[in-house]
């Protein structure tokens, strides 16, 4: 499969079964995050694996909508060892690093057969409470994984991708 097709297989997966994703398969979605291009290399990125029910409805309780899911990465940044622009006043990469991460995540698993649904709709103070994060752990988002359901399938918006020409400038 190439990466294009890859890209375009993949989708926001809503509807999760409960089978749990192996061991194996989540070592090698994590090194997939591992080796992914951050700000000079800095490497930035922690990721906190959560998969006991305990923690889960810690996750549900900030509001983020998890589905169902096994299994839920919450990504986030060091903001102590994020690389910061010195021609930017207060610019720094962490959201890009982890965004960076958390696609290549998203992509491994696809490559393995488990489905993911990217998460950003909850409150970064929320989250840093229920799970008692260092203050320089900074959610960037949280990745559910899993296999799919019955009931999968991509949403309405998932191939209602805007011309190349709408998105793309030549200068």
């Amino acid at each position: 499969m190439t990466f294009l097709e890859l890209a375009k297989e993949r989708f926001s997966e809503r509807y999760f079964d409960s089978k749990p994703v192996e061991d194996e398969k989540l070592k090698l979605i994590l090194e997939a995050g591992r080796i992914a291009p951050t700000g000079c290399n800095y490497q930035p990125q922690r990721i906190y694996v959560i998969k006991s029910e305990e923690a889960k409805e810690k996750a549900i309780s900030t509001k983020a909508s998890l589905s169902g899911c096994p299994l839920v990465l919450l990504v986030c940044y060091d903001s102590d060892e994020v690389w910061h622009n010195p021609r930017e006043e207060g610019y720094n990469c962490g959201e890009q690093d982890a965004s960076s991460v958390a696609l290549s995540m998203m992509f491994e698993a696809t490559e393995l057969g488990v489905h993911s649904l990217w998460i950003r709709g909850f409150n970064s103070d929320d989250v840093r409470k229920a799970f008692d994060l260092p203050e320089n752990h900074v959610p960037a988002m949280m990745v559910a994984l899993g296999y799919p359901s019955a009931d999968s399938h991509p949403a309405k918006l998932h191939s209602d991708k805007k011309p190349l020409d709408d998105t793309v400038i030549y200068i």
